[in-house]
């Protein structure tokens, strides 16, 4: 069985375009690297001086960068290519990890966040225009899932990597964090690498215009499928994306989870990705994307809850396990969003995702900080939780598919 589905698998691979078979390459080299860090960053900042409010300010300073670049990100990208703004990105991305690395006080880390921050939006902007304008409607989301499969098997090791490393470099402080962040480096210089060396543009659809980005703003609201509903459900949706970073931080300062054990629990949320993606992507092609988001999203907030009734580490990392259902609902909207617009207004569309999204990852960082001052570290799971259940009756909202191939 696992041979046939893995000749399947290359099989729909081999059949893509250049564009989608790069990016996912490039996707597993960039995916280790940031696993390297992403658990452990809040620990770090907070290691390096700031308090839970103070992370807030640092992490809204990067959705602040983020937000004064988002609408012209994804016209860019129609005007001058995916290829460049890749490659822009990942040089940024390097720069910003550069500068957690060296950073001396946790003041130095906003100046990193705006940096990374940035550039990966960037790259997510782009990332789901390679898939729509690469992929056809009736296995989008098989071939989306597919890529995140693939791309997911680096962060199956790299936290446990990351948890011996930390401990041969002294443990969960400042000096032992910090060489991560120089690794990291040295893997978004190879994902540059691969983009600089094999990437090509995907292929337009036959008859499609370039437009300007005023233009493309308009008609995104004009010609776009319940748009406006949509961004709604797109705002509560990143939520946990940009508070994410006190997870972490609550598992270990409220339950006292070691490395291993944080590096087991982002284990445990890829692993899901890793196992289910595939068939996720299969079953949501065939019988319902609106469906198998409503499966997957009340799973997730079980994983936040279980995370604040934790009794010890083996059931932080069933929690973390749990939470990956996050992930996999994630990239199932996702290919509702390119769907709701013409193929030619991809990055406009985008852009305006992009724009709501700064506009979370601006707010939702401080809300975090004040709920874990005012109310408690859990207050931030629960409230996270909640978002997740109250999208899913803007979804019931949308239509179940919008034919644009």
């Amino acid at each position: 069985m696992a041979p046939s589905l893995f000749k399947k698998g290359l099989g729909f691979v081999g059949k893509q375009q250049n564009a989608f078979k790069v990016n996912m390459a490039k996707n597993v080299v960039q995916n280790f690297s940031l696993g390297l860090t992403q658990q452990y960053q809040s620990i770090y900042i907070t290691a390096l001086g700031a308090t839970a409010m103070e992370l807030g300010y640092v992490a809204s300073a990067g959705g602040l960068a983020f937000a004064l670049v988002t609408l012209p990100v994804g016209w860019l990208a129609d005007k001058y290519g995916v290829r460049k703004m890749l490659l822009a990105a990942l040089l940024l991305m390097a720069c910003g990890y550069a500068v957690f690395g060296a950073a001396a006080s946790w003041q130095v880390t906003a100046v990193a966040l705006m940096l990374t921050t940035v550039a990966f939006e960037t790259t997510m902007n782009v990332c789901p225009m390679i898939c729509g304008s690469s992929l056809a409607s009736a296995e989008r989301v098989t071939g989306m899932q597919l890529c995140d499969t693939v791309a997911s098997l680096p962060r199956l090791f790299a936290p446990v990597v990351a948890a011996y490393l930390i401990t041969g470099f002294g443990g969960l402080t400042a000096e032992g964090i910090r060489p991560l962040y120089w690794f990291e480096v040295a893997g978004l210089v190879v994902a540059f690498l691969i983009i600089l060396r094999f990437f090509r543009d995907p292929r337009r659809a036959d008859g499609a215009e370039r437009v300007g980005l005023g233009v493309g703003l308009r008609r995104v609201f004009g010609e776009g499928v319940k748009v406006r509903r949509w961004l709604v459900y797109v705002m509560l949706t990143m939520f946990p994306n940009y508070m994410a970073i006190y997870v972490p931080l609550y598992a270990r300062q409220v339950k006292g989870a070691g490395q291993f054990t944080l590096g087991l629990m982002d284990t445990g949320y890829w692993l899901v990705i890793v196992l289910l993606a595939i068939p996720v992507g299969l079953v949501a092609d065939r019988f319902g994307r609106k469906r198998l988001i409503g499966l997957m999203t009340p799973l997730y907030s079980a994983g936040l809850l279980l995370l604040v009734v934790a009794p010890n580490e083996a059931t932080l990392v069933a929690a973390g396990l749990l939470t990956g259902f996050f992930m996999l609902s994630g990239v199932t909207g996702g290919s509702i969003s390119v769907e709701l617009v013409p193929k030619e207004l991809l990055g406009s569309w985008f852009g305006v995702i992009g724009l709501f999204r700064s506009l979370i990852s601006v707010a939702s960082p401080l809300l975090g900080g004040l709920l874990w001052n005012s109310l408690g570290p859990s207050s931030v799971l629960i409230f996270l939780a909640a978002t997740q259940v109250v999208k899913l009756g803007i979804l019931a909202t949308m239509p179940n598919s919008v034919a644009r191939d």
